[in-house]
């Protein structure tokens, strides 16, 4: 997930400078990802407002998701299970270093 430091609920509330940043940014995500974790692809998006299925109102923020063939996208929707191939802590460090060496 990347979020701007200026808390506004969607793209108006940012300068010009803060959206190419923030767009840089979910960028250099992805790039850090793909040599982590080596995805076949990517959803990248934004939710606006409730019915959009913004978990918080008033906050943006961009998901960065990796996708590999087959994977189960219904599973995180349906079943609140989310199928990760190694623990969460070890690939937080993994994603931390990657992001560290740009």
């Amino acid at each position: 997930m990347v979020v701007p430091y200026k808390q506004t609920p969607d793209l108006n509330g940012l300068t010009d400078e803060e959206l190419a940043d923030l767009l840089k940014l979910t960028r250099r995500c992805q790039n850090a990802l793909s040599r982590v974790m080596k995805p076949n692809g990517f959803n990248i998006g934004i939710n606006l407002g409730q019915v959009a299925g913004a978990g918080v109102l008033g906050h943006l923020h961009i998901h960065v998701v990796p996708r590999w063939q087959g994977d189960t996208n219904f599973m995180p929707v349906l079943a609140n299970t989310v199928v990760v191939p190694e623990a969460l802590r070890e690939l937080a460090a993994k994603l931390r270093a990657a992001l560290a060496s740009d």
